[in-house]
Formats: structure tokens, sequence, C-alpha cells
């Protein structure tokens, strides 16, 4: 990540995870006369919030630990890294009968279905044992598996097997296990948001590991902006930023597939799993970054649209209402080019259109 007003570059480490959306260059305002800025770490990752509006010590530290409390609750209820947590304690459930949970985590579950359902499960967050068979998550298996044991694996993964009633969610494999890392950072940033504003503010802008959610303007009375990262390599590698997209009330993620990565036995492999097969993906989709209301909405379909060509991926957005998406393609001939949806507006970019 890189803080452009700034120009200095922060190497963090991110826990292997489905979804990346850790791929955004921050823009908007800096240490300035007129800026606020609370910064921290939660969800094994940075969070930073800046407001457009002096506040002292008096102001700023009760905002930050409301903050801090609104993250620690999300990680009790959904970070798979925690054994205690809700949704750790669900995936050693091993019974078909209904399992009583928070509504903040039925939410996100309901979300995470409905995408899945509109992706023909494409997108699936019921990942948790694929991406440990992998290498990734906090249970990581050592060496390449072998084809049965992804099949195995298979039998038991699929959006289908989980459902909600009322306040509880339901297996309808006793093995089923769920991974929420895809779409449950961006329901943070919605979470802090809407913390942040019920206090009072309308000047903000709310990062996450790169998930970013914006609203009003920046201390120059101007849209906040993010960069999207270019990604390493390419006939433009001196080019850090692909692209500017310039936040009029909205949010953005971006997920990729060259970040996140695991060696198994000399084979670099990328995080993003196709949950139909089992296996890695093989595209030539560097990155996808989404602009839409919600960051849980798009970090969810930053992820789903990984996981599809861009043509497929191009007629699936155009038909989603308010969801826009920009993509970084690799083409054949090694060049690259940045692909749009039908509402997506970009201001800069480094490669050509197709």
């Amino acid at each position: 990540m890189i803080v452009l007003d700034k120009l200095k570059t922060y190497n963090y480490f991110f826990k292997a995870q489905l979804s990346l959306g850790f791929l955004l260059l921050i823009n908007g305002c800096g240490q300035q006369k007129h800026i606020s800025q609370i910064t921290g770490e939660s969800m094994g990752t940075t969070y930073s919030i800046k407001i457009a509006q002096n506040m002292n010590e008096t102001t700023i530290q009760p905002l930050e630990n409301g903050i801090d409390s609104v993250l620690h609750q999300i990680n009790k209820q959904m970070s798979t890294w925690d054994p205690k947590s809700e949704i750790s304690m669900f995936n050693q459930w091993q019974s078909i009968k209904p399992y009583p949970v928070s509504y903040p985590l039925i939410t996100v579950i309901d979300t995470a279905i409905l995408i899945s359902k509109k992706t023909q499960g494409l997108f699936d967050f019921t990942v948790y044992d694929l991406m440990s068979l992998w290498g990734f998550g906090p249970n990581p298996k050592k060496g390449m598996p072998s084809i049965s044991e992804v099949d195995r694996v298979l039998s038991s993964t699929g959006y289908g097997k989980i459902k909600t009633i009322n306040n509880t969610i339901k297996k309808n494999h006793p093995l089923v296990k769920i991974d929420l890392n895809a779409i449950a950072k961006g329901y943070a940033v919605d979470q802090v948001f809407k913390y942040v504003q019920d206090k009072g503010y309308n000047n903000i802008f709310v990062e996450i590991g790169g998930e970013v959610r914006s609203s009003g303007r920046n201390y120059q009375n101007d849209y906040w902006s993010i960069g999207i990262e270019n990604p390493y390599g390419g006939e433009k590698s001196d080019k850090k930023i692909a692209a500017i997209i310039d936040l009029d009330n909205n949010s953005v993620a971006t997920s990729g597939n060259y970040r996140n990565i695991v060696n198994i036995n000399g084979d670099i492999l990328g995080h993003t799993i196709n949950p139909r097969t089992g296996y890695p993906i093989q595209t030539n989709i560097l990155s996808v970054t989404v602009i839409t209301s919600s960051s849980m909405i798009a970090d969810g379909w930053a992820t789903a649209l990984m996981t599809m060509d861009y043509k497929e991926g191009l007629e699936i957005i155009n038909k989603e209402d308010g969801v826009e998406a920009i993509w970084i393609i690799l083409n054949k001939d090694g060049t690259r080019s940045m692909g749009l949806s039908a509402g997506a507006i970009m201001r800069e970019p480094i490669y050509d259109l197709k």
C-alpha cells in the first residue's frame, strides 16, 4: 500500500484468505490543518479513518475507542483465526441442527449466499477446507494436495449446504465449514463507517486493509480519491498506479491474485480458488476493482469477478444495479489493458481500454 500524499511504502502482513481487497493505493488528505486521522490494527491488517475536520484529543480518543470496540466485536464474530469466535465454533459444530448465531453473522452470510447464487457458485463462502488444503488460512496443509483429497473436500463444500433460518444457520452437511474472509472485511468497513457517521461526522474516509468507503469531501473540498495499484511487472512497471477513481459517497474494493501466494513444492499458487473445481484459478485477470454503495458488497463482488474471465464478468456486472467494475487484464502478447463496466469512470489510466 502506498499513501500518495506521503510517498511512503508500507509492507503490511496480510493473512491469506479467499479475497485480497488489499490492492488499493490511498489518496485524499494527508496530515493537513483540517484533517484528523485515526489509525490502528485489526483483522490481520491495518485501518485508517480520516475526517475532514479539526478534532482534539478529547474528541478523538472516545471515537478511537469506539472504532476499536466495533472491530473487536466483528473479529469475535467472524474471524477464522480466533478458535473461540462465532464462526470458528460453528465450523467445529458437526451437526445438521440449527445453530444460533448473532444478527451480524446472519447478515453477512445472507449477503454471501446472494452473491453465490448470482454467480452460480463461483463466489462461495464454504471454502474453509479448500483454502486449508492449498496452504492458506489458519490451519494450512503442507504439500500439494492429491486429486482424491480435493474431491473429498469438495464433497462437503458448496454454498447450498448452508441455510439461514431466523437467527440460526444450518448445515446440510455436517462437515461443511464457512470462511467469510472474502466479505467480512468489507462488512467491517461499513460498520466503522456507520459508527463514525452516527457520531455526527460527514466528510469521512474509512479504509481497512485496502477496502474503502467515503462520504462528503476531503480537506480541499474535493472528492476523496484512490489509485488502483498497477500489479507487479508489465510494460509499465515503473508506474505504481494504473488509474485514479474519484469517490462520490461510495465504496471500493479490489481483489487480485498476485500478492497472496503460497509456494508448494516449488509451485507458486495464487490464493483464489475456484469453488467448483477445487483448484486455484488460471486467469489473465490481474485485478478487479469494484465500486458500489456497500463495502461488503464490493468486497464480495471483487472476489467473485476474479474467478471469471473478463467477458463473463462484464456481462454479469452490467446486469447488477449500482455495481461497477474495472479490470486490469494481461493480454496474450504480454501487454496489459483495462476493462470497464458500463457505468465505471476513472481518470489517468496507464493502459489502453478494451
